[in-house]
């Protein structure tokens, strides 16, 4: 039998990530939730890739057997901790909103209430598995660099006091904490607050932001350093064609997650 589960927002990773499971014999997506407004455009994409879905505003109260949230923070609050509550499991794609204090808190409360688990994905970033297990032993420092070109950028604070368009070198935007960062970039620094919860904490972690026009890619480096020894870690991804904020790699994180879920092996 298929896990059948219900997606949280069908923008570009959601769109994506139906495309790629659309053939999953063991997985079936019942339930597209959106916002009121949005149910037309939802409704089209359902019909294309997932016909056996219902396109709604709320999280089915029965035969759901998987959340899978790929909206954002007020989704999150909304849809994510009730069905927590109610003992389905979810999978979080929108990292970055666990910036927000007291979220994490409430999301593990949530999970706890409802006798089930939320799956954090790592998104477009690699070695959050080495990082979690440095933490066991003991970290020191952890350094986050995020590099994408300027258009990335648009619609952010990045834009205050330069023009991106017109860029010739490299731009700090931001240095600072992984929290402010998520604050200050939401839909750019899913990466710093993935590596942070990971690691030292969205308040330890160092992050920086620059706007590169010699870049092409979304580049992520990390440098952590503490009692297991040091490690660095560079990743050249290239951004999702619907959305140059979001890196490819984020939605085949969820696609994983989302398979390893009926997989017989997993690793």
């Amino acid at each position: 039998m298929a896990l059948k589960f219900a997606l949280i927002g069908c923008g570009a990773i959601g769109t994506a990530l139906l495309e790629l499971v659309k053939n999953d014999a063991g997985l079936a997506a019942a339930a597209i939730v959106v916002p009121a407004g949005s149910e037309a455009a939802a409704q089209d994409v359902a019909g294309r890739l997932a016909p056996d879905a219902q396109v709604l505003q709320a999280v089915p109260a029965e035969s759901i057997d998987l959340v899978v949230e790929a909206a954002g923070h007020a989704a999150i609050e909304q849809h994510v901790l009730p069905a927590l509550k109610r003992g389905i499991p979810a999978i979080v794609a929108s990292v970055g909103a666990l910036s927000a204090p007291g979220l994490p808190e409430q999301l593990e409360a949530a999970a706890r209430e409802g006798g089930t688990q939320v799956q954090l994905i790592a998104g477009a970033i690699g070695a959050i598995d080495a990082l979690a297990a440095a933490r066991v032993g003991g970290l020191e420092t952890v350094r986050y660099t995020g590099r994408k070109p300027p258009r990335a950028w648009k619609g952010t604070p990045a834009e205050e006091g330069r023009d991106l368009d017109t860029l010739a070198a490299e731009a700090v935007i931001f240095e600072g904490s992984a929290r402010d960062a998520a604050r200050l970039f939401p839909k750019n620094a899913n990466v710093a607050a993935t590596v942070s919860l990971a690691g030292l904490g969205l308040d330890r972690t160092t992050v920086r932001l620059i706007a590169d026009p010699a870049v092409t890619e979304n580049v992520h480096q990390v440098e952590a350093e503490g009692a297991f020894g040091r490690f660095e870690l560079t990743m050249r991804n290239q951004p999702l064609a619907a959305n140059p904020k979001t890196s490819a790699l984020t939605v085949y994180s969820a696609v994983r997650a989302l398979r390893s879920r009926v997989a017989p092996l997993v690793i």
